[in-house]
C-alpha cells in the first residue's frame, strides 16, 4: 500500500471517529440536559434523537466505504 493511500484511510478514519464522538455528545447533551433545562417539549427530543440517528447513519456509510477502500487496497 503507497503512503498516499495510507494517509487518506487514516484521514478518514479519524473523520469517522469524530463524527461518531461530535454526535454522541452533541446528543447526550442536548436530549439529557440542554433541553429539560429549557423545558422543550418531547417533540424536539424526537427531533434531536432523529438528527443524531442521522449522524450514525453517516458514519455507518462512511465505515462501510472505508471498509471498501481498505478492501480494495490489499488486491
Amino acid at each position: 500500500m503507497d503512503e498516499k493511500l495510507e494517509q487518506v484511510i487514516a484521514r478518514k478514519g479519524r473523520h469517522i471517529a469524530l463524527v461518531i464522538a461530535v454526535t454522541m455528545v452533541l446528543w447526550l447533551v442536548l436530549s439529557m440536559f440542554i433541553g429539560p433545562a429549557l423545558g422543550l417539549p418531547g417533540r424536539y427530543a424526537l427531533l434531536i434523537d432523529f438528527a443524531a440517528l442521522a449522524g450514525f447513519i453517516y458514519a455507518v456509510i462512511n465505515i462501510y466505504q472505508l471498509w471498501r477502500l481498505r478492501q480494495d487496497s490489499q488486491r
